[in-house]
């Protein structure tokens, strides 16, 4: 049917264009930046002549309002308030203890740590600061993290989670610390994040140390709403047993405190992540099942559509999970504005209203990913996938609507009433089977579900080959199983919502009635871990992909411009414009970019992890080696994953996708708690050790490797081997050394790298005993990664003097907990004249070495 109905002109969709300029405004302020009163001129200027010709010449007209609008988005963007944070709090962020009184302004649950405790994470507003016998008034905002006391042994009694609410007044003693981003290319900025939400510093705190102060801070509706909120966590909780309620609580109430990481990376290979969160989904769900239920109990269309937006306003405000609930619950008002008004085709023009007006509000938005891929779905929906369903399947299910009635068949199309006269002789021939009238319903029931399960496949396609761009760019992911998945799991998620929303709302009246819908919750929730699972077990699951090149980005743009322009079209330049789109999805999730490195040099990179090491060597001919890839000891309590965090992330940012050799030093956490994600996410062709110790998780990380397909490959003292035009000698550890009787450190693999005159000694975390080995072995080089972040173990004179480096570099933590580089080193590094790079000061640093000389080179940081 598509070919053979008139393509239909798309509806003017002034507002969309509207929004279009306002965001290209919008950026225009932050790349052009002009005097806000120059934007503000020149806006009201070019509205002026708009309004004027309007009637004598309407196409001038409207590109002038176009023209203000877009000069009304630059104005926006440079006239919008900064940073709400206070930064007076960080003139005590010095390592000293400080007494701090304040309010919680913000509450999150209570984790739990397991046989550690529990702990809760608390924003906060500071009222005085106590430090050196003075009491000094400070209003910041402070985002801090009560722990409760860890148990020491499974027979101890586990102590119960203090919880601490909104507008409860508190006094702790802590310390204070700036926030702090990982200073590489590609890395997250969590540091603005905190400053736009008013969060100036960090700290922790026992909480069994806390005084709870009388009084209470805050709003009275902020209030209740936090503690219906509380509420209703609890009926989750007694409703579903924790790995149940963990998952309500997420698709709920957007609440993921209860989910483990390990979950929430499944529903992320899946592309099926988008059910955990309250978004647009969930908002379409319930408005749908509220729009649909009124309107059986006989409620007219207008009020059915007040109360519905009604009731998803204060879903919104319950949830408070932010942004895109509220432009959901926008949409929908819009939407439902819309079809009052009778103008339900207007679907774009309702998409630019709302984006316009969110935009309005703040300008920020436009960059984020939440607002970039809310809107791009439905766009892709409404501008794509809507006209090809209009034009081929929604002809056919009205057809298949009212067959008993013949007196319709004279509104329809020739070919649709053929339809219809078909399924009737079928019908008749059932009769003698199932009775009178029972088999046309059942003929138009099963056809009209037939087609809605095609149009949901379509839909999900369609949806898919658009997401490839966004999906490579922000989160590196290619979800190849993404739309079977979500063919599952989306319907599951209908039945999860309803019948978890009845559960809950029983449960304040009857528990033991609530307790038949949680079962069926129960079943569907059962039913979506378990495809997720399965198909995210899948090894094509888990392809992720680099940073795509400008070119592809562009490509990709236009592609889907183009899909979307062709879609009211001829049926060829529907297709052509499919294909496009999909042609575009293939490239960015299977042909790899090429990655950003300079020829013919060996790149030496000290990537900044914190306290911890890992660090990129680039061969000459581009070959790859990564040793080690940072991470965290177990007792930080951290879900943080320096290798997916940010390792992978700089790799991307350079356009890597694969790596050739990964090397581990020795088998402590700064430095494989990040590996088994980079095996995972670039699949090297082998792994190194220089010993296989018994330590569990470095198991745990050969299993892993070994599951993957890598092979592991042990390498002592005397290994000579070659990389893409670099040679490598191993220096350490020897062949002879027992890993029962030497500390982890003196394990380390030591490598000396080196190409044409130039080279780089590795050393991981060498103490003194392996490098006076080392120092015998003539190891002179012209840059040294400097052993064990600069403790006072390593480094000693007689390896400076055998080294003689140009240039030293530490792979060291800001403010960390072990007082690294020591100052007897710096002081020794001083002393042999040695420039010393550090990539708590520096961030990311690169070392080129060309054969003849060694280049330092600091990242490009943002």
């Amino acid at each position: 049917m598509l070919g053979r109905n008139r393509p239909q002109p798309a509806p003017r969709q002034p507002l969309l264009w509207a929004a279009l300029g306002f965001s290209a405004g919008i950026c225009a302020g932050v790349y052009l930046w002009r005097p806000p009163l120059w934007w503000l001129i020149a806006a009201c200027a070019f509205a002026v002549f708009a309004a004027y010709l309007r009637q004598s010449c309407p196409r001038a007209a409207y590109a002038l309002s176009l023209s203000a609008l877009f000069i009304a988005g630059a104005f926006a963007s440079e006239a919008r308030p900064q940073n709400p944070a206070n930064f007076d709090v960080l003139q005590f962020a010095d390592g000293r203890q400080v007494v701090i009184t304040a309010h919680v302004t913000k509450e999150n649950t209570p984790r739990d740590l397991g046989k550690s405790g529990s702990s809760q994470r608390l924003d906060m507003e500071t009222e005085t600061i106590t430090s050196g016998g003075g009491n000094h008034e400070i209003h910041s905002g402070l985002r801090v993290t009560f722990y409760d006391k860890e148990v020491a042994n499974e027979e101890e009694v586990q102590p119960s989670a203090h919880s601490f609410h909104y507008g409860e007044r508190l006094r702790f003693s802590a310390k204070l610390s700036p926030p702090s981003n990982f200073r590489n290319p590609g890395a997250f900025d969590y540091r603005s994040l905190l400053a736009e939400n008013g969060i100036a510093a960090l700290a922790s705190a026992k909480a069994a140390s806390v005084e709870v102060l009388p009084g209470f801070a805050g709003n009275r509706v902020e209030l209740w709403r936090t503690r219906v909120h509380r509420s209703i966590e609890g009926r989750i909780h007694a409703l579903w047993p924790p790995d149940q309620a963990a998952l309500v609580d997420a698709m709920l109430m957007g609440e993921e405190s209860f989910m483990g990481r390990d979950m929430q990376t499944d529903f992320q290979r899946t592309g099926t992540y988008h059910v955990l969160v309250v978004s647009g989904l969930k908002v379409g769900i319930l408005s749908l099942v509220t729009f649909w239920l009124l309107r059986r109990m006989r409620v007219a269309e207008s009020w059915a559509g007040v109360i519905t937006v009604l009731l998803i306003l204060a879903y919104a405000v319950l949830t408070d999970v932010g942004a895109p609930v509220w432009r959901a619950a926008l949409m929908l008002a819009l939407y439902l504005c819309a079809r009052m008004l009778f103008r339900q085709r207007a679907t774009l023009n309702t998409i630019g209203a709302a984006a316009l007006a969110l935009l309005i509000i703040d300008p920020a938005a436009l960059f984020g990913a939440s607002f970039q891929l809310s809107f791009l779905c439905v766009l892709i929906i409404a501008g794509t996938g809507t006209p090809i369903l209009e034009r081929s399947t929604q002809p056919i299910s009205r057809a298949l609507r009212n067959l008993n009635a013949p007196a319709y068949d004279f509104a329809l199309p020739p070919r649709l009433v053929q339809l219809r006269l078909d399924l009737r002789m079928i019908a008749v021939r059932l009769e003698r089977f199932v009775g009178n009238r029972v088999p046309l319903n059942i003929l138009a029931v099963t056809g009209r579900l037939l087609l809605l399960g095609g149009e949901f496949l379509l839909i999900s396609a369609v949806l898919q080959a658009g997401f490839a761009l966004p999906m490579a760019y922000y989160f590196h992911r290619a979800t190849f199983v993404s739309l079977p998945a979500n063919i599952l799991v989306v319907p599951l998620t209908e039945i999860i919502m309803i019948a978890a929303g009845l559960a809950v709302a029983l449960a304040y009246v009857w528990l033991a009635a609530a307790k038949i819908p949680a079962i069926l919750a129960g079943v569907a929730l059962e039913a979506t871990y378990s495809t997720v699972r399965w198909w995210g077990a899948l090894r094509v699951a888990d392809a992720r992909v680099a940073t795509p090149e400008s070119v592809v980005m562009v490509f990709g743009t236009i592609a889907l411009v183009i899909a979307i322009v062709f879609a009211r079209k001829r049926l060829l330049l529907v297709g052509a414009g499919v294909a496009l789109l999909t042609a575009s999805a293939v490239w960015i999730s299977v042909v790899p970019p090429r990655p950003v490195v300079k020829p013919g040099v060996l790149e030496v990179t000290a990537i900044d992890v914190g306290q911890g090491d890992s660090i990129l060597v680039v061969s000459p001919q581009g070959r790859t080696l990564l040793v080690d890839a940072g991470g965290l000891p177990r007792w930080m309590h951290s879900e943080l994953d320096l290798g997916e965090d940010v390792v992978s992330p700089y790799l991307w940012s350079r356009e890597f996708s694969r790596l050739d050799v990964v090397a581990l030093t020795h088998a402590h956490a700064d430095h494989m708690g990040g590996m088994a994600a980079v095996l995972a996410n670039f699949h090297p062709r082998e792994l190194w050790l220089g010993v296989n110790s018994p330590a569990a998780e470095l198991q745990v990380l050969l299993r892993t490797a070994r599951a993957l397909g890598i092979p592991v490959i042990e390498h002592k003292a005397g290994d000579a081997l070659e990389i893409g035009g670099a040679e490598i000698r191993v220096l350490a550890p020897a062949s002879d050394l027992d890993a029962a009787t030497t500390r982890p450190n003196d394990e380390s693999l030591v490598m000396k790298i080196s190409y044409g005159q130039t080279s780089a000694l590795l050393e991981g975390d060498a103490e003194k005993r392996t490098e006076k080995q080392v120092a015998e072995e003539e190891p002179q080089a012209g840059l040294l990664k400097i052993a064990h972040h600069g403790s006072a173990t390593s480094t000693i004179p007689e390896l400076l003097a055998a080294v003689h480096p140009q240039f030293a570099v530490i792979s060291v933590g800001a403010r960390n907990v072990y007082g690294h580089p020591r100052i007897e080193v710096l002081k020794r590094l001083a002393e042999s004249k040695v420039p010393t790079y550090r990539t708590d000061l520096d961030g990311a640093v690169t070392f080129y070495l060309d054969g003849q000389r060694v280049t330092p080179e600091l990242a490009a940081l943002h």
